[in-house]
């Protein structure tokens, strides 16, 4: 079984994941679902935040949830975390599915 992977310590960080049934990227939302926004997810500001983070994503691993989570790198504006990497731009912008409006989606 696959273990999440890590940013980099001492980064604000988020835990995402794809959804397995769909391939959708997704979240760890605050409430512990996941989610397809990343302004909705919990946000980890220490290592062992990110450590609980983690933890929470290899139980989702082992019920079949989600595959290949890992932490990404964000920073806050505003209160939002956003995406700092372009490939996590991307996958948050929901760019990885091809959908009737994936066209229409801008960067």
């Amino acid at each position: 079984m696959a273990e999440p992977r890590s940013a980099k310590a001492g980064t604000v960080r988020a835990m995402t994941a794809n959804r397995l049934r769909d391939g959708v990227v997704v979240y760890l939302a605050t409430d512990g679902r996941w989610t397809e926004e990343l302004e909705e997810a919990r946000i980890a500001e220490s290592d062992e935040e990110a450590k609980a983070l983690e933890e929470q994503a290899k139980e989702a691993i082992e019920a079949r949830e989600v595959v290949g989570a890992y932490t990404i790198a964000v920073e806050i504006e505003d209160g939002v975390p956003g995406a700092i990497s372009v490939r996590e731009r991307i996958r948050a912008a929901h760019r990885t599915t091809l959908t009737k409006d994936w066209y229409d989606v801008p960067l």
